[in-house]
Formats: C-alpha cells, structure tokens, sequence
C-alpha cells in the first residue's frame, strides 16, 4: 500500500514537472538577455537576468489598448454566458417540452465541430450582421463576444445541467409554498445552490475567450484599436528578425490574469468539476 502510494506521488510530479516546464522556459527566456535568448547552446538558467523584454513588451506594442480590450471581452463573455447558461439548465431540468431532448442532443452536437471549419462561414456572417448591427461586425470587440458566446453556451449549458438537476424539486415546492415566486427561486435558492458550476463556467469561458488568437485575427481585420493581447505578439514575430524575448515576456504577462482567475476560482472550480462528473 505504501509502495503504491510511493509510486502515485512519484508520477504526479514527473507530470506536474512536464506541464510546468514550458511556463517554465517561458518565464525564463522573458528574463534572458537577446543574446542568451538566441543561443545555439540553451540552458535551463541565466546569469545575468534581465527586464528588457518586458520593457519592449511594454512600449512596443500598445500593450494597454490590447489589455483593455481582451478584459471587456473576457469579461462580457463570463457574464452572458454564465447568466444565459444558468437559465437554459434551470429551464431544461424544470420544464417538460417538446424536442427537449433534440435540443439537449444538438448542444451535445455542436461541440463536436471543429472551430477552425465553422470559421469561414462565422467571417460572413459577421460581415452581414455589421451591416445591420454595426457594433457586432467586423473590427468590432462585439463581433468577438458574439463568436466566443455561441462556442461557449453549449459546454456551460451541459455543465450547469447537472447542478441544476441535482437540486431536489422539494425546495422549488417548499419555496412555492412559502410564497415565493419562480424568479426568487432562481435566484435565492437555485443560484447559490448551483454557484461551485457557476464558477467552472466562468473559468472557461474565461480561459478561452482570453487566450483566443483565430477569431481575434479573423474578426478584428484592419482596425488597430479593437485588437486584443494575442495579436500583439505579432509585432515581435517578425520574419528577418523575431524578438522572442519579447514574445515570452507578452506571453507572461498574459498568463498572470488567467493565473490570477485560477487562484481565486480554484476550491469552487474543483468541486464544480467533480459535481459536473457526478450530474
């Protein structure tokens, strides 16, 4: 038993290694003077620690501009995918319908769609609705949202399905019984009952509307100012001469949010996890 024991906390740190390793060399190169950055002979340490990456980083690209973007972005996706999310699990586990079961199967579906197939028809589509909608077209932060929204709302939905269901019918009665009316239900019962899904949703919705670097450059095409984080490390990829410090220390300070996010969602994301696996 012992042995046993020994040998599962010897492989979870050989994998805790590999995954850390490249934040890792990311941070390190983003520390490394150009010269070390582009040797032929690389080592896993530095002598001679440097912040000039950061400082191009910083100045080079219009790191505030991208920051501030990818922040309203992130965040408009939590928001509306959580709260829509929320209400499409409590209406598909409280209600009885027809094609409820199609409609459970078709979110089950639309996951299994590679991005990169639907991206070429989303581009058109988006340059249609600007018409109309000027502010959810192309080269608009709205555009992305609207993207990130529809690729998210499924998982979210079936993740938050499973709380939902797990809440017992004897509270929404006995709530009923108490006087209290449908809406306050979900929202002093249901929804703090639920909060642990909650906030799984919001870390991945999260996740991935802030790491998103392909809708980003299909969407947002000519307009400079509604770029995000991702396409700033373009400036550093140049083809004759690629600034690779810089790309990592953009790279870090990308990651510092998400690491931020995790922290702070960590308990209630486990246990959100664990109770979507059980649902």
């Amino acid at each position: 038993m012992k042995r046993g024991r020994t040998l599962a906390e010897i492989v979870t740190v050989v994998v805790a290694a590999v995954v850390a390793f490249p934040l890792f060399w990311m941070v390190l190169t983003a520390v490394k003077p150009p010269d070390e950055v582009v040797s032929t002979t690389p080592r896993p340490w530095t002598l001679h620690p440097s912040l000039g990456s950061f400082t191009r980083a910083l100045t080079v690209a219009d790191f505030g501009r991208y920051f501030v973007n990818s922040v309203v972005v992130a965040i408009a996706v939590v928001v509306l995918s959580v709260g829509i999310a929320f209400l499409a699990a409590a209406a598909l586990t409280r209600f009885r319908f027809r094609g409820r079961t199609v409609l459970l199967v078709m979110l089950l579906v639309v996951q299994m769609v590679p991005v990169e197939a639907l991206t070429v028809p989303l581009f058109f589509l988006m340059r249609e609705l600007g018409r109309t909608a000027p502010a959810l077209g192309l080269n608009h932060l709205g555009s992305l949202v609207l993207v990130h929204l529809a690729f998210s709302l499924p998982f979210a939905i079936w993740l938050l399905r499973g709380f939902t269901r797990a809440v017992p019918v004897e509270l929404e009665e006995a709530a009923t019984l108490d006087g209290a009316s449908r809406f306050t239900f979900l929202r002093r019962v249901l929804f703090p009952l639920v909060a642990p899904g909650l906030v799984a949703t919001s870390v991945l919705s999260f996740t991935h509307a802030w790491n998103d670097f392909l809708f980003a450059k299909t969407f947002i095409i000519s307009d400079a100012r509604n770029q995000t984080l991702p396409l700033a490390l373009q400036v550093f990829v140049r083809p004759d001469d690629p600034d690779w410090g810089a790309v990592m220390a953009g790279s870090t300070l990308m990651t510092i949010p998400v690491l931020i996010f995790f922290v702070l969602a960590q308990r209630r994301l486990v246990g959100g996890l664990a109770g979507a696996v059980k649902g």
